[in-house]
């Protein structure tokens, strides 16, 4: 069939299969021209599908050799309906994994649940024995609890005060103001037990408990905090209290770790464009401001350069660089003094007269459009292509 974009707000209701794999081969070239990183050899990447959970899954397996086992929870293709970009990123992933005699295999279903959980324990007693690196990169809007059965959702509210600011409709570069109600009732509750770190313990618990964690083993989640723009909505906020309890899980794990001599960290990452950034209200208009200026600098980094840096110089490299919280502080660069100073003068300056020329955009566009395998270089959107693509691992 022709795969053409059709969008619903933030939301891109299809993807190319083609465009996945060709994003999935622009990253794992990019990472193969860095050289090799002396990192972890058995990898399980929880949220491995999008975004910074496939940057790592692919530079572990291709910076560092890796054997590596993806959980996600995506749709295939079926006939005359394209599948989730997730599968056809991982079906490439396996692919170019397999081609170049890299272990890989996938398992597809609920992350929070106990029976992937099971499955997942299962493939590693059969075929890795131990994992020495467990990356959690879920990033979910909803979770049913394993152990209660309850439905949990998470929202974007401030807590306290109503929220008002500016925000871009980046389809049509419209730059309005929002205001977002406070959080009320179980919001905040009900984000943390999403998002937070209680899955992330579980997994990690799981693990250790069938003696899969090889010694030495380390465990490392993804966070944000951002500046001070955003602060009301997202760090001061419901997703602001998950992140907050996610980075002291961070500890609670390490103590459990430390008979084997584990580690676990969270890390700090840039703001980018993502499918879970792109629903955040004025998170689209500060990232078109920061690209341009992070462009203009030379130092603008996507998914794939992001871990790959972390990988190679902190979590594999020669300093951590952990901040007073502990925290490893890849988004460094974006809270740059001067980057942040310069972002905020634009901020006031915004509007959808001069957006075009004071942000990029553009560059979030077609960075948002990318994520579903659609304005990607190279690829000849009007040939027809099969959606229905296999994950070799998953039969």
């Amino acid at each position: 069939m022709i795969i053409e974009p059709r969008t619903r707000g933030f939301i891109c209701l299809t993807s190319h299969p083609t465009g996945c794999e060709q994003n999935v081969i622009n990253q794992i070239e990019y990472v193969k021209s860095k050289g090799k990183i002396e990192g972890a050899k058995k990898v399980l990447v929880i949220g491995a599908s999008t975004g910074f959970g496939l940057a790592s899954r692919i530079s572990s397996a291709f910076g560092s050799d890796a054997a590596t086992i993806g959980v996600f929870f995506d749709k295939p293709g079926t006939e005359g309906r394209p599948g989730s970009p997730g599968y056809y990123n991982t079906a490439a992933f396996e692919k170019h994994a397999n081609a170049a005699g890299l272990y890989a295999k996938s398992v597809n279903g609920d992350a929070f649940s106990n029976e992937i959980k099971e499955e997942v324990i299962q493939l590693i007693k059969e075929d890795l024995g131990q994992i020495d690196l467990v990356i959690y990169s879920l990033a979910s809007p909803v979770r049913t609890h394993p152990t209660t059965g309850k439905r949990y959702k998470s929202v974007l509210k401030p807590i306290g005060d109503v929220f008002s600011n500016k925000t871009v409709d980046f389809h049509t570069g419209n730059v309005s103001e929002i205001s977002i109600n406070p959080a009320e009732g179980d919001d905040v509750e009900n984000t943390v037990t999403v998002m937070g770190g209680e899955d992330w313990k579980m997994w990690m618990d799981a693990l250790q408990a069938e003696n899969l964690l090889a010694n030495g083993a380390t465990t490392v989640a993804y966070s944000y905090i951002g500046p001070e723009v955003t602060k009301p909505v997202y760090r001061n906020g419901t997703i602001g209290a998950a992140k907050d309890h996610l980075e002291a899980t961070a500890f609670t794990i390490a103590d459990a770790l430390k008979s084997i001599d584990g580690k676990a960290y969270v890390s700090v990452n840039k703001a980018l464009v993502t499918q879970a950034s792109s629903a955040i209200p004025v998170i689209p208009l500060y990232i078109s401001l920061l690209y341009k200026i992070m462009k203009s600098k030379g130092i603008h980094e996507g998914c794939i350069e992001q871990i790959q840096r972390l990988y190679s110089q902190r979590l594999f490299g020669r300093d951590l660089a952990l901040d007073a919280k502990g925290r490893i502080r890849i988004d460094d660069w974006e809270m740059r003094e001067d980057v942040q100073a310069e972002v905020a003068s634009l901020w006031e300056k915004a509007t959808t007269e001069n957006l075009s020329e004071i942000g990029d955009l553009e560059g979030y566009s077609n960075d948002f459009y990318n994520l579903f395998g659609f304005k990607v270089a190279a690829v000849d959107y009007a040939a027809d292509v099969n959606e229905v693509v296999q994950v070799p691992s998953i039969q």
